[in-house]
């Protein structure tokens, strides 16, 4: 933004699906009148973005030319006076004369996802973005992230000396109007889960719980999101719900305005994640009025106050508290005295 400290520069060349395309909606829709918008991104974005009046765009597409190429540009436009917002995560790869901030909402960068948990592509561009994070750390003069529990993420991975973190959550403007009885009527799903096919979303687990609810004689509804990169997850998913009965359906990839509606057409929010820098969707759930059931984690503690948690890693645990939700919770066990353990040890068929 034009101040006396100079433009703001935004880069964003990998920012085009997820929450992250959504925050980045909002911060075009929400930039000031009259102030100087210059930015990099993603050429996938294109079609869906509303730029602000007397924008100036690089769109960059996904190839490894292109990316190159904006960082040269990128190098080149940067003033000593400007400050450069890297929305996508990772800090430029040529050095800038700008000043440096970093928006980071990702934490496999970090770390902190196993990397078996990802398929082999994945796991080595993923070393990549790793190594990038932590060689070029240097050149960020501060972080911006959305929650507590990600500022003590970056200041851990960051190492003993102090970062420059700043914790500035933003989301989109809740919807007009939240869950109400008549909506309420017309509910599609028992269960919704808005996310894509990263490990760490924990989807496997999921469909694991989904199936031990159905031992039990439960079978819930459960609408998923998967696109089209997550076809291999997408078909076990439907092996899954075909061989054991189980009442999932993957709608696919739903856009923002489809998510909200989801939202509405639902009994509940569940959300397995293992690790979210924001969680955008338990944001949207609870402006909603939805309920929702998650991991109990720091990251879900910070943005919502959940009507059921679980242990995310324990299919057990998502379905007891899928089970307690729906007003069918499992007894706890009553122990026996010791006298009635001897006494099954020493039956005649023991």
């Amino acid at each position: 933004m034009t101040t006396q400290a100079g433009r703001l520069l935004l880069y964003a060349p990998n920012v085009h699906t997820g929450g992250g395309f959504v925050l980045l909606q909002s911060l075009l829709a929400a930039w000031p009148a009259g102030q100087p918008f210059v930015a990099w991104l993603d050429d996938r974005a294109r079609a869906r973005l509303s730029l602000p009046e007397g924008a100036q765009v690089t769109w960059v597409q996904a190839a490894a030319g292109s990316r190159l190429k904006a960082e040269f540009t990128l190098a080149a436009e940067a003033r000593a006076s400007d400050r450069l917002l890297c929305f996508h995560g990772l800090p430029p790869l040529r050095r800038v004369a700008a000043r440096v901030w970093l928006f980071q909402q990702n934490r496999n960068y970090l770390g902190q996802v196993p990397l078996a948990d990802f398929g082999w592509k994945t796991r080595q561009r993923l070393r990549f973005e790793q190594a990038v994070s932590r060689w070029l750390r240097s050149r960020v003069a501060r972080y911006w992230v959305q929650t507590p529990s990600m500022a003590r993420a970056v200041q851990a991975w960051y190492g003993p000396q102090p970062a420059d973190i700043r914790v500035l959550p933003f989301a989109p403007p809740a919807p007009a109007t939240s869950l109400t009885p008549a909506a309420a009527g017309g509910r599609a799903w028992d269960f919704v889960y808005v996310a894509d096919g990263e490990a760490h979303k924990n989807h496997r687990t999921l469909v694991q719980a989904w199936r031990h609810l159905a031992d039990q004689g439960l079978r819930p509804s459960l609408a998923l999101t998967l696109s089209e990169r997550d076809a291999g997850l997408a078909a076990w998913v439907q092996a899954q719900a075909s061989e054991q009965g189980l009442h999932i359906t993957n709608l696919g990839p739903r856009s923002h305005a489809e998510v909200l509606a989801l939202y509405r057409q639902a009994r509940a929010l569940v959300f397995p994640s293992k690790g979210e820098s924001f969680g955008l969707p338990l944001i949207e759930a609870r402006q909603a009025g939805l309920p929702i059931l998650a991991g109990e984690l720091d990251f879900v503690r910070d943005v919502c106050e959940p009507a059921q948690t679980f242990d995310p890693a324990s299919a057990v645990s998502i379905a007891r508290a899928v089970q307690r939700f729906l007003g069918q919770a499992e007894p706890p066990l009553e122990p026996a005295l010791a006298a009635g353990f001897l006494q099954a040890l020493f039956a005649p068929d023991a």
